[in-house]
């Protein structure tokens, strides 16, 4: 008995064993004895038996406003989560992008989602799921989720090999009704390596459609008209869909409201990736991240939505109703007629409207990237706290931290213009000199400042002049990255890569200074559109819009360019339809729709081929004999004689533009002409934009081989990583290879834009010289020879005559 007895326990022991060794490795705080890793559930637990725990299968996506089971968590996740919800959940996701990503030793993203007061006051929870590089050692490294900056939950970083999902508790009242912040804060350190090189190699992904928030109760699902638009969110993929159903789409006159409907829901929800498809006979399925709303007169509508509200025949109606086919909340705009139904649209677009008099302070990007952007005119000192940048005490060897600010439109300091950054921060007696302070813009190197004290420092108001030659109209994004260099990461000893006590501190009494520069407008101009919708943001009168035929691919490309233009302009754009050019005048305009269909005046002024109309059909798999003229072009460029020293000529024109700024235009005295543009073979959309035949106003031209291609190109190019890559004279986006390219201005004409002043003509001035060099040389040249005649003249009237 006793052998049997000893057998049993070793084997007890033996099993013990062998279970603690397959659970995850548990970075949490230590517990008291008898405390079980499991988590802890709202009801009392019944005793845990001895049986395999069931495989967790992947969960499909879930309608937004369905009630479900809240998915089986892993282990190392419900480590992580105190009180997980005991019914079912609505889920809410929060990232609003396709890939989210957080890279090197440091990385924060914060931005805002909107909840609803239903939403707000609900028990709430928070899943995200990630993976990690393999060398991001899990001992020193962990991801922070904060809610409106306090932080709900730390996770080791230690999912390598697939993805994982983390869930945490969000604590009672810290949600509110409206805006609410989320920050994603990595801190990660290499397994290994000590380098600065190594830190590139540190990154953890997160999810989008694994990232959510999960609501207890069915009242988080009940909408509002005040908070419904502007809580609509994002699918799994970070996109905002609205899907308008109108059965009288193609009549005439409907084009105008159902456009300014579209504007004034993008404006209200101010989603990054917002998306608009228009139908005549049904409404897709309800899904996240997306809006049913139902548009007609209360006779158009009955067929196809049998619950329609009986009000709707005496008055104009806007409302959320119950699909009863669905169960999904709709936003139904009816009433007896379209008058009545544009005054129903009225009703929510009118609290977005502004005046073009009313100048704005800030461009509004919270909702991908907080808080908004301040919008500098002039001369300006900002603290980087204002800017979403927090003080930073730093261990590691690669920090960076990024913040956003705006200028206007008319901004036109690009060749001369120096911003400043007046940067509060200390560094260790152990910093080795060769370590450096750099400063980006928008992803561009714009300064370096050395660290060359070897008993550490504390930096007040260093002045960091800042080229501002990468600054655009509109967003900006402005980073500050130190490497530091040491005797311990020289010799990188084990465990030394994790780094205990801080090197580097960054303090928010940091300032960005930003000087008076020129202001004055330029036609044309791609990026000033994207950027802050110019020209078309400042009309005082409705922008004439054409396009070719109403139907539901052309008109949901034209909702969604022009509710991305509405974002950037903070306001709806009034637009008007007109069937000719010539009844536009000398006006700013817009043209939409297929190659084929656009008049020829319009394509002339683009300085777009007029046999591009016939020749522009995007290339198929099923055509292996079409060539690409542009491809073509430069392969027998590099077989031709005088290839290899072409080549080295135009190595040669690289190395002046990046050492010198020097360029084959600056060396021009009059700039040449815009050369005549055919789009290749291989593009599928093209934005250009030209002057009027007058050259009062602004002809912007949106067109495509086909209106399918117009709907499906916009809807890519219009979303937040790609819309900022707009510029220059025209810019083009192939479908095939997903590459955007764009044709720089050549020729361009000031319009201007404020009151004159000769400070402000001094600033044009100052930078068109910059700009064009020959010209400046040949005016000081000009200007030395009549001081040298002035002189002479002088000499001769004062001195002594014989």
């Amino acid at each position: 008995m006793r052998t049997i007895a000893a057998a049993s326990l070793l084997l007890l022991n033996a099993s013990a064993f062998a279970q603690a060794q397959t659970a995850p490795f548990d970075m949490s705080g230590e517990r008291p004895p008898g405390v079980s890793v499991t988590p802890r559930l709202t009801q009392p637990a019944p005793p845990p038996a001895v049986t395999p725990p069931a495989p967790v299968k992947p969960a499909a996506a879930p309608p937004p406003i369905v009630v479900q089971p809240q998915p089986a968590l892993q282990p190392a996740a419900a480590a992580n989560r105190a009180a997980p919800l005991s019914f079912g959940d609505i889920r809410r996701y929060v990232v609003p992008f396709s890939k989210f990503g957080l890279a090197g030793e440091y990385d924060r993203r914060s931005w805002s989602v909107y909840l609803t007061p239903e939403q707000a006051a609900a028990k709430a929870s928070f899943t995200f799921a990630y993976q990690n590089a393999i060398v991001v050692a899990p001992e020193a490294s962990a991801l922070t989720v904060y809610l409106n900056n306090r932080p709900i939950g730390q996770q080791r970083v230690g999912s390598p090999d697939g993805s994982s999902a983390v869930t945490f508790e969000v604590p009672p009242g810290l949600l509110q009704p409206g805006a609410n912040l989320v920050t994603f804060e990595a801190d990660q350190r290499h397994r290994t390596d000590c380098s600065i090189q190594s830190t590139y190699e540190l990154w953890s992904n997160i999810d989008p459609a694994g990232t959510y928030l999960s609501f207890a109760g069915s009242e988080a699902a009940q909408l509002s008209s005040a908070d419904a638009v502007r809580a609509v969110g994002v699918d799994g993929a970070g996109k905002t869909q609205f899907d308008i159903l109108v059965p009288a789409l193609e009549q005439p006159g409907m084009t105008k409201p159902l456009l300014r409907l579209a504007q004034g829901l993008s404006v209200l929800s101010s989603m990054p990736n917002q998306i608009f498809a228009f139908s005549t006979n049904s409404l897709p399925a309800a899904g996240p991240g997306r809006l049913g709303v139902l548009v007609g007169t209360a006779a158009e509508l009955r067929p196809l939505f049998p619950g329609l509200p009986a009000g709707a025949e005496s008055a104009a109606l806007a409302a959320f109703v119950t699909d009863p086919r669905s169960g999904s909340p709709v936003l139904l705009i009816s009433g007896p007629s379209w008058q009545a139904v544009s005054s129903a649209i009225d009703t929510i677009v009118s609290p977005t409207d502004r005046s073009v008099d009313v100048r704005r302070d800030a461009l509004a990007t919270e909702r991908w990237s907080a808080p908004n952007a301040p919008l500098i005119f002039s001369d300006t000192s900002i603290a980087l706290s204002q800017l979403g940048v927090k003080t930073t005490e730093f261990s590691g060897r690669r920090f960076r931290t990024s913040f956003n600010i705006a200028v206007p439109a008319d901004f036109y300091a690009n060749a001369y213009g120096e911003a400043k950054v007046l940067l509060d921060a200390a560094y260790t007696e152990n910093v080795l000199p060769g370590s450096q302070i750099d400063i980006y813009v928008n992803d561009n190197i714009a300064s370096t400042v050395p660290l060359t004290s070897t008993t550490g420092g504390i930096l007040r108001h260093l002045p960091i002049r800042v080229t501002m030659r990468h600054f655009k109209p509109g967003l900006n994004t402005v980073s500050i990255e130190t490497t530091l260099m040491t005797k311990d990461d020289a010799a990188c000893a084990p465990g030394a890569t994790a780094g205990a006590n801080p090197r580097f501190a960054l303090f928010d009494t940091s300032e960005v200074h930003i000087p008076d520069f020129a202001r004055v407008g330029q036609r044309p101009n791609l990026a000033a559109m994207a950027g802050t919708a110019y020209p078309y943001s400042r009309a005082t009168e409705p922008t004439p819009l054409f396009i070719d035929r109403v139907d539901a691919d052309t008109l949901s490309a034209a909702a969604t360019l022009l509710g991305q233009t509405a974002v950037m302009a903070g306001h709806p754009i009034d637009v008007e339809t007109v069937a000719s050019p010539n009844t536009i005048g000398d006006r700013d305009a817009i043209f939409i729709g297929s190659i084929s269909q656009m008049p020829a005046t319009v394509l002339t002024q683009a300085n777009i081929s007029a046999a591009s109309q016939a020749s522009w059909r995007p290339v198929t798999d099923t055509q292996p004999g079409v060539v690409d003229t542009g491809t073509a072009f430069e392969e027998w460029n590099s077989k031709v004689s005088g290839g290899i020293l072409r080549s080295r000529i135009i190595a040669f024109r690289e190395w002046l533009g990046r050492s010198f700024d020097i360029s084959r235009s600056s060396l021009q005295f009059i700039p040449g002409a815009e050369e005549v543009f055919t789009p290749s073979n291989v593009d599928t959309l093209m934005i250009a934009q030209g002057a009027s035949p007058l050259g009062g106003g602004s002809w912007t031209v949106v067109a495509a081989p086909s209106a399918k291609d117009l709907r499906e190109g916009l809807e890519v190019l219009t979303g937040q990583l790609n819309w900022p890559q707009i510029s220059g004279h025209i810019t083009t986006y192939s479908s095939k290879t997903g590459k955007i390219d764009t044709v720089p201005v050549t020729r361009f004409d000031f319009v201007p834009s404020t009151p004159w002043s000769i400070g402000n003509y001094r600033l044009i001035a100052a930078n068109w010289l910059s700009t064009n060099i020959l010209s400046y040389a040949s005016l000081l040249v000009v200007f030395l020879l009549l001081i040298g005649v002035a002189t002479s003249k002088m000499l001769k009237t004062l001195g002594r005559s014989g």
